[in-house]
């Protein structure tokens, strides 16, 4: 009559599937991942995000977290890191910014902006 939650599972199929989502919306885009000025992710956790930065080859520096401050907000977590990121001038005019998720559902979707 319990729900259990397989942490060491969905820990894997999150950063894959975020890592995925963002190469397919990076290739997608006809970029690289080098043209790629910042990462807004969802800020689920940051043992997730250093796993994504890491499966991706991506310095830390590049994506952008705030999860210390605030926690886990589920679905405004991108919206506020986003607002964050540009005010503390991580993202510019012209800044080339992918934004990705992992929610409910073991949902992922990722897209890339031009700023």
């Amino acid at each position: 009559p319990y729900v259990l939650m397989q942490g060491k599972e969905l820990f894997k199929i999150a950063v894959n599937s975020m890592a995925d989502a963002v190469e397919i919306a990076v290739k997608r885009a006809g970029l690289k991942l080098s043209d790629i000025d910042c990462v807004v992710p969802h800020q689920a956790n940051d043992r997730i995000i250093s796993a994504v930065a890491k499966k991706l080859d991506m310095p830390k520096e590049k994506i952008f977290i705030n999860i210390d401050r605030y926690g886990n907000m589920s679905a405004a977590s991108i919206a506020v890191a986003l607002h964050e990121a540009v005010e503390h001038k991580r993202i510019k005019k012209g800044s080339t910014v992918v934004l990705v998720a992992f929610g409910a559902g073991l949902v992922t979707a990722a897209s890339v902006v031009r700023w």
